[in-house]
């Protein structure tokens, strides 16, 4: 069961490592810095050391702020990480830069549903930093592209000098966000391996730490590709203001142990120089609904996921998870019954207008 345990959270870490290759150098990458591979290389070494140097304080709030840490035995902590990597390798196949801390938080929540034991206010509090930290990165992003159209700062950027500069720093800047994405990130698959005392704080971070970095090299194409290329066109100068602004807030976050969603703060920040440039048909393009819609789902089905586990093979009672499926049969059929109501009044329409 140990060595179980073990091996789902080092999967869950590579899992980790493919999402959050897009929110390190996605911009480096779309701004055509890096190629490809150069790009999730420095991610990975970037990603390994913060990891290793501070991802202990986010991996004692995983362990001990949202349910009790007696709460993770071997078997709730194989149902949690197991929830969390199903969710999170959907989304890599997907290609969608999805948050590791909302999925992971979402399964440890479902273990809180289960045994009443759920940290609410603590819960909240994270919560409450996940819809901030995006939204004030978008605001900084405008901010930003703004600023950088006033005709002092245009001259400026034609210099010689900082025309020379502005490469090599998207790049640091870059691998500064994958520092703090190791910071933050690495809890979220070791950190309930801890909180059973499987693996101390030290080796948990060192080995999630390398599977994260492997994760970047092995799985991290298709959501580099999705942030850097399929979203907005990226200048250097403003590839430099949105990595650095991610990385210190993330940075932050770590120190203070709070795990915070680091791919949407990036992806957030591309957006917001997408609505500078072109306005609200930004926000109507296929893939920015993807994400948003993956952001709100994902969380939820992890939760789902490990309080239905936990249900029927640790507490052996079918009877919540009927009412789960249930409620997911209704859902779809609701979802279903206005897709088709959508069809036929399109249908309606066209036959008017044809009339």
């Amino acid at each position: 069961m140990i060595v179980i345990a073990i091996l789902i959270g080092l999967f869950f870490a590579i899992n980790i490592g493919a999402s959050g290759a897009a929110a390190s150098m996605g911009i480096s990458y779309g701004s055509g810095v890096v190629k490809k591979r150069m790009a999730l290389v420095l991610c990975a070494i970037a990603v390994f050391l913060g990891a290793y140097f501070g991802g202990g304080e986010v991996v004692k709030t995983l362990g001990n702020d949202i349910v009790p840490s007696d709460s993770f035995t071997i078997s709730i902590t194989i149902i949690v990480l197991l929830s969390a990597s199903l969710s999170l390798f959907l989304a890599n196949i997907l290609g969608i830069p999805l948050s590791t801390s909302e999925v992971v938080v979402g399964s440890i929540v479902g273990v809180g549903i289960v045994y009443q034991t759920l940290f609410l206010q603590n819960l909240l509090w994270i919560m409450l930093f996940w819809l901030l930290t995006p939204f004030i990165a978008f605001l900084l992003a405008l901010a930003a592209t703004f600023l950088l159209k006033i005709p002092f700062m245009k001259k400026v950027l034609k210099t010689s000098l900082v025309l020379k500069i502005l490469p090599l720093l998207v790049v640091f800047m870059g691998m500064f966000e994958a520092f703090s994405a190791g910071m933050n990130n690495v809890a979220n698959a070791v950190g309930p391996l801890v909180a059973a005392g499987i693996m101390s704080t030290h080796s948990g971070v060192f080995w999630g730490g390398l599977f994260v970095a492997l994760g970047a090299l092995i799985l991290g194409k298709k959501v580099l590709e999705t942030n850097g290329k399929k979203i907005t066109t990226i200048r250097l100068e403003e590839g430099c203001i949105i990595s650095g602004t991610g990385a210190t807030i993330v940075t932050i976050a770590s120190v203070f142990g709070i795990p915070v969603p680091l791919t949407q703060i990036t992806t957030s920040s591309i957006i917001g120089i997408g609505f500078a440039k072109d306005g609200i048909a930004v926000l109507k393009k296929k893939i920015v609904v993807q994400l948003l819609t993956v952001w709100i789902v994902s969380p939820v089905i992890s939760m789902v996921l490990s309080y239905s586990l936990i249900q029927i093979i640790i507490e052996k009672n079918f009877y919540p998870v009927i009412v789960v499926v249930g409620v997911l049969i209704a859902a779809l059929g609701i979802v279903s019954l206005m897709k088709r109501r959508d069809h036929e009044i399109i249908l309606t329409t066209k036959a008017r207008e044809d009339s």
